[in-house]
């Protein structure tokens, strides 16, 4: 076995570089966050290459004194923390004091600064087998500028693993939206072989911070999200969370910080996919830009080597807080807010792309398209969904399908005094959210009309939320109202079914459903839910035993209760293809503006959108 020795300092940097620098944008980030700690609130950064050749900033915060630059450079040495209890509730984002050791031992490092305003500095550059320093005048503003160049040069083992340039540059430029929504009272200024890519100027307004926003997540975001602030108990959580219909592929729209730190925390993880799982559609991903503030006793920065993860000193009642305070954000967005945001937005609506749909006269009762097929058939109009009753033309309007100037001025009349529209109140302020509803379509769609154009309502999957949020409340107040079945219904099951049905009977009847063995293979099922009165029972009975079985314990069955409930709820809600009347339809759209995530079922798709009137103008080139 070789003897002990004591590692050389470049060694030792270097082995301590294999955790700090992974990449340039390792390099950015730790140069960043040291110029936000030392007080600067403009921050302009230079890259060439991707960051391989170099990377540059220039910060105007307070500068590093002459006799410190030494020091500045070498490992474990800061002016961050002194002793353990400044570990325990510190608040830098750098405080290791081996960031700018570890990468001037692997790159060519100069640091320039001053502390003063005569525009007098010094300038280090860490040399030699040894690391030391060489310290020499400068002339430099207040601030510091660190340049970096050729990063890996000495470890050709290291620079194997770099990417192209665009790959390096897209990881950097990451890093550098991250920290400039961290630090909104902070110009960003980033140029990349020369050009300008990003300039962010700084401002503390809300309107200024969601400019940040808009310009660093992307105007859509902020045209479909909704700012939140709550704050309870030590903690406050603020900033801004994407409605539902705003979901994306992969969660590459999330960012989130514990103090001003960007962090990627899987007890946070966890809240916010709780708090959106009634609301997002299968393998859709939130969008958020959120800060979470508390005491920083109470959370511990110091468990990973890059800081992208910490740990709180009551894991519980974080996550309840997050939790909570996300879903009822979420929970209390109405039609309302979404239709304000659209308007805030402009004429575009987040809800429906702008090409929009086809759908033919909407201000009356029913499409023009049935008194012309009355027409062309020679057979009377059906009557609406409504019991409106329609008298066919006079005959002569008919004859040989021919069709006079007289027969079709009688014939318009006549249809304009079956489709006369009520109209909408005089009063913008008295129309509803989602509006009048003036026709169903396909029995699928209910179309109504709003004081900014044309609604367009999914109406199985909005009165499935509707019934689902009902079912909710009920079972939190102590359980489903049931009904007995007059005449109780049997059914043929499995065994393994019917065990766990006579097994586990006490949570059945929590659903509100009573269930008696008839045999080794069958059941009675002698009472359902209230609410439920409509559905066909066996099937629904049927999928509530799967979605148990699979749940498996009682423990687990009540962790997975919602899920249940929204399984009941489908078979609740109005089936496609029925045909509703105009009061029906008004009732549900009514509803809607009531209850809570209504804007998404409980599968977490749309329920409702929008055509404004503008939207439909630019559908027929009117105003062109």
């Amino acid at each position: 076995m070789n003897r002990i020795k004591l590692l050389t300092p470049r060694l030792a940097n270097q082995i301590a570089a294999g955790e700090v620098v992974e990449r340039p944008s390792s390099v950015i980030k730790e140069l960043l966050e040291n110029s936000l700690d030392a007080g600067a609130t403009r921050l302009d950064i230079d890259i060439e290459e991707g960051g391989i050749k170099l990377m540059r900033v220039r910060d105007n915060g307070s500068g590093i004194e002459r006799d410190d630059l030494p020091l500045a450079l070498s490992r474990h040495a800061t002016s961050k923390i002194y002793e353990l209890d400044d570990l325990e509730a510190v608040a830098t984002l750098g405080f290791r004091g081996e960031a700018l050791a570890s990468i001037s031992s692997v790159a060519r490092l100069a640091l320039i600064t001053s502390t003063n305003d005569d525009a007098s500095g010094w300038q280090a550059v860490a040399e030699g087998r040894d690391m030391e320093t060489d310290v020499s005048p400068a002339p430099h503003p207040r601030g510091t500028t660190v340049e970096v160049r050729d990063l890996f040069f000495n470890t050709p083992a290291r620079r194997k693993f770099m990417r192209t340039e665009k790959t390096e540059y897209n990881h950097l430029e990451e890093v550098v939206k991250r920290l400039a929504l961290s630090r909104f009272d902070v110009a960003f200024n980033l140029r990349h072989n020369g050009r300008m890519v990003y300039a962010w100027r700084a401002g503390d307004s809300q309107l200024e911070q969601e400019r940040r926003v808009a310009q660093v997540c992307g105007p859509a975001f902020m045209e479909n999200a909704v700012h939140i602030d709550i704050e309870r108990n030590g903690m406050r959580l603020w900033g801004w969370v994407a409605l539902p219909t705003f979901s994306r592929s992969q969660a590459d729209l999330q960012h989130f910080y514990v103090n001003g730190r960007s962090i990627r925390d899987k007890l946070v993880g966890h809240a916010v996919r709780q708090a959106f799982q009634d609301v997002l559609f299968n393998g859709r991903h939130p969008a958020f830009v959120l800060y979470f503030e508390l005491d920083p006793s109470t959370v511990d920065v110091n468990v990973h080597p890059t800081k992208h993860e910490v740990r709180f000193r009551d894991n519980r009642n974080v996550h309840d807080f997050i939790y909570s305070s996300l879903h009822h954000a979420l929970a209390r967005v109405t039609p309302e807010d979404t239709l304000a945001k659209s308007a805030d937005a402009g004429s575009e609506s987040p809800l429906l792309p702008a090409t929009g749909v086809a759908i033919g006269e909407f201000q009356g009762q029913e499409k023009l398209g049935l008194a012309s097929a009355a027409v062309n058939t020679g057979e009377p109009a059906a009557a609406p969904s409504s019991g409106m009753q329609y008298s066919s033309p006079a005959s002569p309007a008919y004859r040989s399908g021919g069709f006079s100037s007289v027969a079709a001025g009688e014939q318009m009349r006549r249809y304009q005094e079956l489709h006369q529209p009520a109209g909408l109140p005089e009063n913008q302020d008295d129309i509803p959210p989602l509006g009048y509803a003036i026709a169903q379509l396909k029995g699928i769609f209910i179309l109504a009309e709003n004081a900014q154009g044309l609604i367009i309502v999914d109406m199985h999957a909005a009165h499935e939320r509707i019934v689902y949020e009902r079912m909710k409340k009920s079972f939190a107040t102590g359980g489903l109202q049931t009904q007995p079945l007059l005449v109780p219904e049997s059914i043929a099951v499995s065994q393994k079914e019917a065990d766990y049905a006579e097994q586990h009977a006490d949570i059945f009847r929590n659903l509100g459903f009573e269930l008696q063995r008839a045999g080794p293979e069958s059941l009675l099922i002698r009472q359902i839910p209230v609410i439920l009165n409509k559905a066909k029972v066996e099937q629904l009975v049927r999928d509530v035993l799967a979605d148990l079985i699979e749940h498996g314990s009682s423990e687990r069955i009540t962790h997975h209760i919602n899920e249940i409930l929204g399984t009941m709820a489908c078979h609740g809600s109005v089936r496609a293809n029925r045909r509703l009347t105009i009061p029906e339809m008004n009732a549900l759209l009514r509803d809607m503006e009531m209850t809570e995530r209504s804007g998404q079922c409980n599968h977490g798709r749309p329920t409702w959108a929008m055509q404004s009137l503008d939207e439909l103008d630019k559908l027929f080139m009117r105003g062109q």
